[in-house]
C-alpha cells in the first residue's frame, strides 16, 4: 500500500511538485489528516461491492482511502489543474475514473449507468466545496439518484441547519428539503487545524440514509418546498403573514390561506420554524389547488 497523501509532508510535496496553488474562488481546502479520512470512510460503510462518488476529490487525498475500501470510485473535479496530480497520485488503484466536470452541471445519473453499472449500493462521500455544498446536495437528491446514501463534510454552521429539528435556531427550509429525502445525522465534527490551507470555521461530517418510507406523502414535492421557503422568509412573522407576502396573489387570498392553515390544524399565529415536516406536508397539500401555478413555474 502506497504511504498516505493526507499528510502535511505529503501533501506539501505533492503542492511544491507541481507548483499548485490554491483557488479560493473553488473553496480548495485539503485534507490532511488520514485520521479524519479512515473515519469518513467508515461512516459509509463501504465494501468491495460497493461503489463510492466523490466531489471535488484534490489531489486525491480522500479518493485513495475510498479506492482501498470500495469496489469503484467516480470522481468529479472542476479544476483542470489537477488532473494530472490525480493521475500521479492515484496511480497505484485501478479502481477510481475521475471525470473532469463540474457536478452541478453533470449528468450524474449517466455517468452512474456509463461508469458504475453493476454496482448496487453506491454511496456519495465527499469533502464537499463550502460554497457550492447546498447547490449541490440539492441537485443530488432532488435527481433522486439510485444510491444508499452520502457522507459529505460540510461547513459546520451548514451541517447544523441540515439536521435541526422543529423549534431550534438552525432549523428551516433546508432542513426540510434535506430531511424529505434523507434521514440526517451529524456523524463527526473537525477542527479546522487538519486542512491546507486552513478554513475560517469549522467543519462536520454528515450522514444521510435514504427513507425506507418518505416521513410525509405529498401531492407535489416541489410545492412542498415553495411553502416551506415562503415560510420561513422573515423568521420573525408568522406563517400567515410570511404565506400572504410570499404566495402570488397571497393578500388577496388570505381567507384561502387562513383555511388551509385551519384544515393543517395550524394556528396562524405560529412561525414557520415550529412546524414539523408533517405539518409542512399536509398545509402544502390543501394550498395546492388554490395556488397550482406555482408547481408549474
Amino acid at each position: 500500500m502506497s504511504k498516505d497523501i493526507a499528510t502535511p509532508k505529503r501533501t506539501q510535496e505533492i503542492l511544491k511538485k507541481y507548483g499548485f496553488s490554491f483557488k479560493k474562488s473553488l473553496g480548495q481546502n485539503f485534507l490532511i489528516d488520514p485520521n479524519v479520512l479512515h473515519n469518513i470512510v467508515s461512516h459509509a460503510k463501504l465494501t468491495k461491492e460497493s461503489a463510492a462518488i466523490e466531489i471535488g476529490p484534490g489531489i486525491g487525498a480522500l479518493t485513495e482511502h475510498l479506492a482501498r475500501n470500495a469496489g469503484q470510485v467516480v470522481a468529479f473535479e472542476i479544476d483542470q489543474r489537477l488532473l494530472p496530480v490525480l493521475e500521479d497520485t492515484l496511480s497505484p488503484y485501478d479502481n477510481v475514473e475521475i471525470v473532469h466536470s463540474d457536478v452541478l452541471k453533470a449528468n450524474v445519473a449517466e455517468v452512474m449507468q456509463d461508469k458504475l453499472a453493476g454496482f448496487k449500493d453506491v454511496m456519495v462521500v465527499a469533502n464537499l466545496p463550502y460554497y457550492v455544498t447546498t447547490p449541490i446536495l440539492i441537485k443530488l437528491l432532488m435527481e433522486k439518484l439510485p444510491i444508499r446514501g452520502m457522507v459529505v463534510m460540510m461547513q459546520k454552521e451548514v451541517a447544523d441547519r441540515i439536521t435541526a429539528s422543529p423549534s431550534t435556531k438552525a432549523y428551516g427550509s433546508l432542513s426540510i428539503a434535506i430531511q424529505y429525502y434523507m434521514k440526517a445525522e451529524i456523524a463527526m465534527t473537525v477542527p479546522k487545524t487538519v486542512f491546507i490551507p486552513q478554513p475560517n470555521v469549522d467543519s462536520a461530517v454528515i450522514k444521510l440514509t435514504r427513507h425506507e418510507t418518505a416521513p410525509v406523502n405529498v401531492l407535489d414535492e416541489d410545492f412542498l418546498f415553495t411553502v416551506s421557503r415562503s415560510s420561513f422568509a422573515q423568521r420573525r412573522k408568522t406563517i400567515l403573514n410570511n404565506l400572504q407576502s410570499q404566495l402570488p396573489h397571497g393578500k388577496e387570498k388570505k381567507d384561502l390561506i387562513l383555511a388551509a392553515l385551519e384544515g393543517a390544524n395550524i394556528d396562524p399565529t405560529r412561525r414557520g420554524e415550529t412546524l414539523t415536516i408533517q405539518e409542512f406536508g399536509k398545509l402544502a397539500d390543501l394550498l395546492l389547488p388554490d395556488f397550482k401555478e406555482i408547481s408549474t413555474l
